[in-house]
């Protein structure tokens, strides 16, 4: 089998993976992918006619979340998804009582794997449009929809939805396949998608406070305490207060791994004294320090990697996460993950390092008086966002490097997991403000862009008039759609690394630099000294 996915910062030769995918996606899983991707646009073509159907626009979330990066490994789930989206397909077509013409609206799946792999294989990028400009333009769109449903899964598990977003998916979806629209239809869309992202992490955002309270700075303990244990990696943090309802009083102690990490600032999960602490950094060493976990371990969402068969017998995954042969816990059920940690040996005492997280835009707005003095004082004299998706390739010690060398009268933002770059290092503060401000996870990008317009609106000036200065890091679909959102609220002048997406055309480039003057991070030295001066 043949395959192409150009999706993610790690491409093949920052082109493409038509090998095999170098997040450990094969061939046939890449094609089932392209497929369901496929389906969810015909789906889309009679859910757009027949308005909100709440089972379909659950499960129109649900696929596009699934094709993110380092998501769902498992051939046989993907294939029941695409037989589900056929009948939901179906329905969709009965209830709306119309009758569509196309080779998209037409698609019906073959009724097995082989089948569907095969038919995957003519629903790769190439078939998008002929002129690779809008190509590439429908690909962010796209990409920026599985970004999007990604934050809208979170959402949704705890209550909330959106129709006017849910409206949008199916009309972007369906849109994707018309061959009427031009580049600028699609840069619109693009967009649009941009302002909706910002409502669902406004949504993402409300849901979290709502269940657990503003996040408070915290610290975290990076060390270990003596006792069974088990580690939760991912995002999601209803599942993570189901597992600590769970054990609570069971004798295991739970860690938090990766994005799980702002968990501890929320004062409805912190609560819970057997959340004791963080265990390792970022997704992608995953490999070697799961190795010295000697407890169970948990995915809750992305980003999982290939197991080693030395933890296979103890890691669960859970939602939309899968790996072939990697037990799966449905429903909230999780008894199988606590007697497993019950049955292994756990851990020994062994205090660590403790971090700070929790700095939200609650928190920081409620100190906004102290922030704005010191910004007038000229105690600080600039901001950084720097953060974003880490990754495995080279070039992500520039983040490292470039925090390390700001100047003391500076201010760090960080949020996602590229805060692992540097967020074991004392920055000191200044005047009782932390230099180093851990936001939280990369949908907390919101309470960045709320820091950003409180602060715009204190000095009485636009965000780009601020001194802030935005620099990102990229990995996966999430962190394409954070930057449509940024482009939305017309913020420029971002920094973008450590390799450009392999999906933007030189002329998309060119657009984007003209209208928002987003530049390649180069070396430390150069783009500081831009900043700085």
């Amino acid at each position: 089998m043949s395959m192409f996915c150009n999706q993610c910062e790690q491409a093949a030769n920052g082109t493409g993976c038509n090998i095999v995918g170098v997040c450990g996606k094969n061939p046939e899983v890449s094609a089932l992918q392209d497929h369901l991707m496929y389906g969810l646009k015909s789906l889309a073509l009679y859910a757009d006619k027949l308005g909100r159907n709440a089972e379909i626009d659950r499960f129109t979330i649900e696929g596009l979340f699934s094709t993110v990066t380092n998501v769902d490994f498992d051939a046989t789930r993907i294939g029941g998804m695409i037989k589900l989206c056929f009948d939901l397909k179906e329905k969709a077509k009965a209830a709306a009582g119309v009758t569509l013409s196309g080779s998209v609206a037409d698609w019906k799946p073959a009724d097995d794997l082989a089948g569907m792999s095969a038919q995957g294989e003519s629903y790769s990028l190439s078939s998008l449009h002929a002129n690779e400009d809008i190509r590439s333009v429908i690909e962010i769109l796209l990409l920026g929809l599985k970004g999007m449903a990604a934050y809208m899964d979170h959402a949704m598990i705890l209550g909330k939805t959106d129709d006017e977003v849910m409206a949008f998916f199916q009309k972007a979806l369906a849109a994707s396949t018309d061959a009427n629209l031009g580049l600028m239809d699609y840069v619109g869309l693009s967009m649009e998608c941009g302002k909706q992202n910002l409502t669902v992490m406004g949504l993402l955002n409300t849901a979290h406070t709502d269940a657990y309270g503003h996040p408070v700075p915290t610290a975290v303990q990076l060390g270990t305490k003596e006792g069974k244990a088990i580690l939760v990696t991912g995002h999601d943090l209803k599942m993570l207060e189901e597992l600590l309802k769970q054990t609570e009083g069971k004798g295991i102690n739970v860690y938090t791994h990766g994005e799980m990490l702002p968990a501890h600032g929320y004062p409805g999960l912190k609560k819970y004294s057997h959340l004791v602490g963080n265990f390792g950094g970022a997704w992608q060493d995953q490999a070697k320090e799961f190795l010295d976990f000697p407890g169970a371990i948990i995915f809750n969402t992305n980003c999982i990697q290939k197991p080693s068969d030395s933890y296979k017998d103890r890691l669960y995954t859970w939602g939309l996460v899968a790996w072939p042969d990697v037990k799966h816990v449905d429903g909230w059920d999780f008894s199988d993950v606590i007697n497993k940690a019950l049955e292994l040996p756990g851990l020994s005492e062994n205090p660590g390092q403790e971090i700070l997280t929790g700095f939200g835009h609650n928190a920081v707005l409620g100190v906004a008086d102290k922030v704005i003095a010191a910004v007038k004082s000229g105690d600080i004299k600039h901001f950084f966002l720097i953060g974003g998706c880490d990754g495995a390739k080279s070039g992500r010690n520039y983040y490292t490097e470039f925090a390390e060398k700001l100047p003391k009268d500076t201010v760090i933002l960080t949020l996602a997991c590229g805060k692992y770059r540097f967020n074991k290092m004392d920055f000191g503060d200044i005047g009782g403000i932390p230099r180093l401000l851990d936001v939280g996870q990369c949908n907390d990008a919101y309470s960045a862009i709320q820091i950003a317009v409180a602060l715009a609106g204190a000095f009485e000036c636009g965000v780009n008039d601020l001194p802030l200065s935005m620099i990102l890091s990229w990995y996966e679909q999430k962190a394409v759609v954070i930057l449509l959102t940024l482009f939305h609220l017309g913020i420029k002048n971002i920094k973008l690394g450590p390799s450009l997406p392999a999906f933007i055309t030189p002329n998309v480039l060119n657009f984007l630099v003209e209208n928002f003057n987003i530049a390649p991070i180069t070396t430390v030295e150069a783009d500081m000294k831009a900043i700085l001066g």
